[in-house]
């Protein structure tokens, strides 16, 4: 859902500019200037000079051409009704502006519909007063809707509804003005003002709008935005599309959780529907369940209000990622080829040994104390003196001997004393140990391409791969866009890609060599899985600076820490997710360098290509 949402804002930005009332309004304004020009050419009198005069002199304002001209006397009655037409425009697009679907309803021009839009608006910001002073009634809004209700598509069912639906269409248009550059806001809000001056409706707009934001100041008012289509939109229009970006955005942040206390039951259904359609609220549902399951059986917490995956649900995600991976896997043997000796860590034998110094082995406590037992055993029982007992307690115990008297010494048990000799240890099996470094890519590239899921099973395969059946290897997972990260096990599950431009191999490969270089000992194994070649570095500072086509400076910093790479003796294998010729050639590049190995795997068998390529470098070491 939250990418749908993403989605349709991108479509929506790419639906026009903002500015095509302004253009519209400049047109018929210039065709209504050249139709009198026209008449007026072939007349030898002074008064159409004067007034050829009076056209020269218009600002090149197109409001303010519009204020001039609005007591013109025209010549041309083509012209005349041209500069009507303009004032037509500017009329309905700012009342379809502030409510929707206006235009339809002021299509027909009639002088009627026109007095029904000022009485509307009067009872409207009368309503609104009312309630203001605590005296509106469910009684007011209904007479209000049998009399208006068709200027009001949506039906909405009370006074809240109304004011919220035409406060966020006051908010958008307010967002509107602020997208425009200053000279073309001021030239577009001096043309909606003379729109409503000429209609008679300035002051009832300008009651609205005050009414308006004082009950709803939480909208956004004045913030831009960015329209990035070629079709020029109309004020109404603009106002329609900014209006549902602001719903959308807002939806945005519902569904990324990302705010402190996030729950899904914050998300609203109406706006859930309004954007995606029924069957989407029914899948919002069927998440509040799932949600509410999941915390139920300990797979999801809230840590100071945010919600998070538990230990128990990363390992879950993991193995079945891993049994996923394996389930594609060709048979054959997919042995370990453990190293076996008495070494100070790895998985019990079975067996045990003597102690000695230095040992860390777990200490074996039965054999130990066996030890002690037979060596004192061999020393001979130790003599005790029987003493007095009350009769009552002798008759008690079964089989008490009768010959003994209080008095006499009989053989005792032989108090337990630990030696240094007795101590044994049990014996371990010693695997050789790896350092792996897998480097994901995060660039939104990857979900443009479909791989950025195969990426994330692939890294919860591989981490559950190697802390549950080699836990003696060391991993460190390494996400890189413009900057790389470490990226921890409960972080992994719920990893999102990065919006941002650049491919920082640089960065990544520099967090990966400070890992190898806290484990000098380790076999180095390195696994890079990316879509593109490098197209950004980190600069002496610290800032990435990201270039493309990649810059010189990116790919030779890139190569260099490939190199001591080289020298650490790790080698590197990319798993290539495009065939991009960039990418192609600097790989090869890589390889010839470093004398890894390249694959070029579909997203799907991903998983079993990073982990057959991981399982094949641990059976190569002896």
């Amino acid at each position: 859902m939250l990418r749908e949402v993403r989605e349709r804002r991108r479509a929506l930005r790419d639906r026009g500019r903002l500015d095509g009332t302004l253009e519209q309004a400049r047109a018929l304004l210039d065709t209504a200037i050249g139709q009198e020009r026209a008449e007026l050419f072939p007349d030898p009198s002074d008064d159409a000079r004067l007034r050829e005069a009076e056209l020269d002199t218009l600002p090149d304002d197109t409001s303010q051409a519009v204020r001039r001209l609005s007591d013109y006397q025209w010549k041309s009655d083509a012209a005349r009704e041209t500069f009507q037409k303009l004032k037509d425009m500017l009329r309905s697009e700012v009342l379809d502006a502030q409510f929707q679907g206006m235009k339809q309803a002021l299509q027909s021009q009639d002088p009627a519909q026109m007095q029904r839009v000022k009485d509307m608006m009067s009872a409207l910001n009368g309503m609104l007063e009312k309630d203001a002073r605590g005296e509106h009634t469910q009684e007011d809004f209904d007479r209000f809707m049998d009399e208006y209700g068709d200027f009001f598509p949506d039906r909405p069912e009370n006074l809240e509804e109304l004011v919220d639906a035409l406060a966020r269409r006051a908010a958008a248009m307010d967002r509107l003005l602020a997208s425009l550059s200053p000279e073309q806001r001021a030239e577009l809000a001096g043309l909606m003002e003379e729109a409503m001056q000429d209609a008679g409706l300035a002051m009832e707009m300008s009651r609205l709008g005050d009414a308006l934001r004082t009950r709803r100041p939480d909208l956004g008012w004045g913030g831009g935005e960015q329209m990035t289509g070629d079709d020029p939109l109309g004020v109404g229009d603009a106002t329609t599309a900014l209006a549902e970006l602001a719903d959308l955005a807002e939806l945005e942040a519902a569904l990324g959780q990302e705010y402190p206390g996030a729950r899904l039951d914050d998300i609203d259904e109406d706006a859930v529907r309004r954007a995606l359609g029924r069957r989407a609220v029914d899948d919002l549902q069927a998440l509040r369940r799932i949600e509410a399951e999941l915390e139920k059986q300990g797979y999801l917490r809230r840590n100071r209000g945010k919600l998070e995956l538990t230990p128990k649900a990363v390992r879950r995600l993991g193995e079945t990622a891993l049994r996923r991976v394996f389930s594609q896997l060709t048979g054959g043997r997919q042995g370990d080829h453990d190293q076996r000796d008495a070494g100070q860590a790895g998985e019990l034998t079975g067996s045990s040994r003597p102690w000695r110094f230095g040992d860390e082995q777990p200490l074996d406590v039965v054999r130990t104390v066996s030890n002690a037992v037979r060596r004192g055993a061999m020393a001979g029982p130790v003599a005790r003196v029987v003493e007095p007992a009350p009769a009552e307690v002798a008759d008690l115990v079964e089989g008490a001997r009768a010959d003994v008297l209080p008095g006499d010494v009989v053989p005792g048990p032989r108090p337990v004393r630990l030696g240094v000799d007795d101590f044994e240890v049990h014996e371990t099996e010693r695997r050789t140990g790896a350092a792996v470094c897998l480097l994901v890519d995060l660039s939104y590239s990857m979900v443009l391409r479909g791989t950025w899921a195969a990426a994330k099973q692939t890294t919860l395969a591989l981490h559950t791969l190697v802390t549950s059946k080699f836990p003696q290897d060391a991993i460190e997972i390494i996400g890189f866009s413009n900057y790389a990260r470490t990226l921890h096990p409960t972080e992994m599950a719920g990893l999102d890609w990065d919006m941002v431009q650049g491919t920082n191999l640089h960065h990544a490969l520099m967090i990966a060599g400070r890992h190898l270089d806290r484990h000098p000992d380790f076999e180095p194994i390195v696994l890079v899985v990316t879509d593109g070649e490098p197209t950004a570095h980190l600069r002496p500072d610290g800032r990435s600076l990201f270039d493309y086509p990649p810059s010189t400076e990116t790919l030779v910093l890139t190569l260099a820490e490939v190199d001591k790479m080289t020298r650490r003796g790790a080698g590197m294998n990319f798993f290539m997710l495009a065939d991009d010729r960039r990418l192609v050639s600097f790989v090869e590049e890589v390889a010839r360098r470093n004398g890894g190995r390249v694959f070029a795997p579909d997203a799907q068998r991903l998983g079993e290509y990073v982990v057959s390529d991981y399982l094949r470098v641990r059976r190569g070491r002896r």
